[in-house]
């Protein structure tokens, strides 16, 4: 090592400085005073370049050199040194550290730039009297945000578990949360919520039943939690449909003899067959055994025991003819050919299609009226009395009466208007979204009568394909004629290249409705229509208290003593019918004919 003088302006920045954030404008702006009023205290340290040049490189004092500079020094002391074998990276690392600790982007920087000149992680630590786990978490930065690295700089970390999450993420996904979450200048990050906003689902690898082939067969990829115990196998994969999808299958294909793949309730629970006893001991010869997936994607067992089946002659378990009764026998149930997200991406497309159509297809004025008629039957209207002010959707529903009304006040009967205002109340009411608002049958039912079907997006996307199992993928991919691969994900890719130029629609997903819920829907309105007729003709026979059972005499004559005979059913008002007088006529502005 020696002293000597030299012009800060002829020294180079060293590319491997650890510290890269800057300096605040406050702590340069002293830093210059001080090297105004005494000059610098400590000489910087710098070796000779190593590529052939006569310079020499800063290795510590870069704030110093600068500020020298800005100062107007024409030369300054300095400290040469031989130069390291990794260009003094290891050495800035710890001469910032020991000067002023590094905030963890720029320890991060440097631990990267070690570990590329050959530095393990353990070697690392050692150096720098670091854990290895902290070393590893820093790492992690590689995977973040470049706006979300400066917020960090500034000594707003988010804590392990926050980070794992982010840095697992894609940095698109990230980029669209950080617009969402970016604090204002000067606050602090809300990590929780950028986290909770990206968290993706882990499946571990020492929760699957599977193999290698089924594995192969989805296309799962495992990636290692660094983070986890070194005692277990620490794979995991995100990509929770298929780990579910493989998970199914092999549970079909190693169900017991008397086993079957039962439901589970929404508290995890399973729910077995009616009248079912669970076997909570060891089960015997008789008892069945349920298969099922926990919430942790985990396939778990449960016995039950079924009762046992009473013949006609009074004994039980067995036939007239002395074998064992079947009769409650439990088939085993496979993977649906649609998942319960590839059902509600179906109820999004259908009521997306359906107001579409509702928007824009031709309905001749008798479909409107019945579609209306059909829209307060769905599951999702209710109708309040008048009485009750608080009336579900009211809002909406004045917005469309409100359009049928002219300036003066009055009921416009413009049919075009009335179209208009028709339309957009059936797409208020009219769903086929799983949930509160689904409409059932009806919404199926108008989507066939309008062409809904014609609306419907193209399906052939990574998202959607991702919910439908591998025997309905092979019969898309046959029907498009699209050879079926060896590995479900590379089925699954084909289809979606081959149709960003087609359309793809499942017919899974077209509206027209099962004939069983059609012929339940018509046979629940001709029941309720009997219960009205009767109350009808009860009330119009004896009176409305009569029918009601307020009657004291119980007959059903007037007070005069003679029968009352019933309305024939082509004379009764119905509710459509309109009975005006005219004075009626002149209040509406109606022109007497």
């Amino acid at each position: 090592m020696q002293i000597m003088k030299l012009d800060p302006r002829a020294l180079k920045e060293n590319p491997d400085d650890a510290r890269r954030t800057k300096s605040s404008p406050q702590s340069d702006a002293l830093l210059l005073a001080t090297v105004k009023a005494v000059g610098i205290l400590q000489p910087p340290v710098v070796s000779p370049e190593t590529d052939g040049g006569n310079g020499y490189v800063i290795q510590a004092g870069h704030r110093r050199v600068r500020q020298a500079v800005a100062a107007g020094l024409g030369e300054i002391d300095i400290h040469v040194v031989e130069p390291a074998n990794d260009n003094g990276a290891m050495r800035s690392m710890v001469e910032n550290i020991a000067r002023e600790p590094l905030n963890p982007v720029d320890q991060w920087r440097g631990i990267e730039r070690l570990v590329a000149l050959g530095w393990t992680e353990e070697a690392i630590g050692v150096a720098l009297t670091l854990p290895v786990r902290q070393i590893r978490k820093l790492r992690l930065l590689a995977n973040v945000l470049p706006t979300m690295l400066d917020q960090m700089a500034r000594g707003d970390m988010p804590n392990e578990q926050q980070l794992r999450t982010i840095a697992a993420a894609s940095l698109d996904e990230q980029k669209e949360t950080w617009k969402a979450h970016k604090p204002k200048k000067g606050d602090t990050a809300q990590w929780w919520s950028v986290a909770n906003a990206l968290n993706r689902k882990r499946m571990y690898a020492k929760d699957a039943s599977f193999g290698d082939d089924l594995t192969a067969a989805y296309g799962i990829e495992w990636a290692e939690d660094l983070f986890g115990p070194a005692d277990q196998d620490n794979r995991y994969t995100t990509d929770v449909e298929a780990f579910l999808g493989a998970q199914q299958e092999w549970m079909t294909s190693n169900l017991p003899k008397k086993g079957a793949i039962v439901e589970v309730n929404s508290w995890g629970q399973p729910e077995l067959p009616k009248k079912a006893n669970q076997v909570h001991g060891k089960p015997g010869k008789g008892d069945h055994t349920g298969m099922y997936l926990d919430r942790e994607g985990k396939v778990q067992t449960v016995h039950y025991r079924l009762p046992e089946v009473k013949t006609a002659t009074g004994r039980s378990g067995t036939t007239g003819d002395g074998s064992q009764a079947d009769d409650m026998a439990v088939v085993s149930k496979p993977r649906p050919d649609v998942t319960q997200k590839g059902q509600e991406m179906i109820g999004d497309f259908r009521t997306d299609a359906l107001h579409e159509a509702l928007a824009r297809a031709p309905i001749e004025d008798d479909m409107l009226m019945g579609l209306l008629v059909l829209s307060l039957a769905g599951l999702n209207v209710r109708i309040d009395s008048g009485a009750n002010d608080a009336v579900f959707g009211r809002g909406r529903f004045e917005r469309h009466a409100a359009r049928l009304f002219t300036d003066n006040g009055r009921l416009s009967f413009d049919m075009d208007t009335v179209r208009v205002a028709a339309r957009s109340a059936l797409i208020d009411v009219l769903s086929c979204r799983r949930g509160m608002s689904n409409s059932g049958v009806v919404a199926r039912v108008a989507g066939e009568g309008i062409g809904a079907d014609a609306f419907l997006p193209n399906m052939g996307t990574e998202d959607f394909l991702l919910c439908l199992s591998r025997q309905s993928l092979e019969t898309t991919a046959k029907e498009a004629n699209v050879q079926p691969r060896a590995r479900v994900r590379e089925t699954r890719a084909a289809l979606v290249e081959y149709f960003g130029k087609a359309h793809l629609v499942h017919t899974s997903a077209l509206f027209a409705p099962d004939a069983e819920e059609v012929t339940r829907l018509i046979k629940a309105g001709e029941h309720n229509n009997e219960l009205e007729d009767d109350g009808l003709e009860d009330e119009v026979t004896n009176g409305p208290d009569e029918a009601a059972g307020d009657n004291a005499s119980g007959s059903g004559d007037d007070e005069h003593g003679s029968a009352v005979p019933a309305t024939p059913a082509d004379d009764a008002v119905e509710p459509g019918d309109e009975q005006v007088s005219e004075d009626d006529d002149a209040a509406y502005g109606i022109a007497a004919e």
